[in-house]
């Protein structure tokens, strides 16, 4: 809800009632054990698919059987997911948590309010959702619409996402 309609919503980002701000350390360094978690799963599955493409009960058995077919589509779509955690990995290895900025960027921890309170973290792709300090913070991309519509804005700011909810409007309480 934007406008604040309750006394809860209407106070200030570093009051209490909105809890302290997260330590974007802290954040990475979650980012950086999940994502090695996921990638640790994700290649077993790969592997899983890769060994159905070439096993012996995905050979065709006639031209309307489409196992093979499908194992091959799944092993590709897990390479693909396999090749996007190496690089979101690879990049949060060398990422430096203490660079501050005044405007969201590629990097910033956001802290947004408005029809519900949330914490992003800006990466260049997508990730998982972690909690940190109880706090949920979601991975997005540059490329989607929230990181779009966040990029170069600053503390204080109104942006509004196209959603399938409709337009929604967040307020930028704090980035770092």
């Amino acid at each position: 809800m934007w406008p604040p309609d309750t006394e809860r919503d209407a106070r200030s980002p570093s009051d209490p009632g909105r809890g302290e701000p997260l330590d974007k350390g802290a954040v990475v360094e979650a980012l950086r054990h999940r994502l090695a978690q996921e990638l640790e799963a994700v290649e077993r599955v790969a592997a899983m698919a890769r060994d159905e493409v070439a096993s012996e009960q995905a050979k065709s058995e006639g031209k309307y059987d489409t196992r093979a077919t499908e194992a091959s589509y799944l092993a590709r779509g897990q390479a693909f997911r396999v090749a996007g955690l190496r690089r979101l990995r690879a990049w949060f290895e060398v990422f430096d948590p203490g660079e501050r900025a005044s405007s969201v960027r590629l990097g910033s921890l956001v802290h947004l309010g408005g029809h519900r309170e949330a914490w992003v973290f800006v990466a260049p792709e997508g990730g998982p959702r972690i909690t940190v300090s109880g706090r949920a913070v979601r991975v997005i991309s540059p490329r989607s619409p929230l990181g779009q519509a966040l990029l170069e804005a600053e503390r204080e700011d109104l942006v509004e996402v196209d959603s399938p909810q409709g337009l929604v409007e967040y307020e930028i309480l704090s980035v770092s």
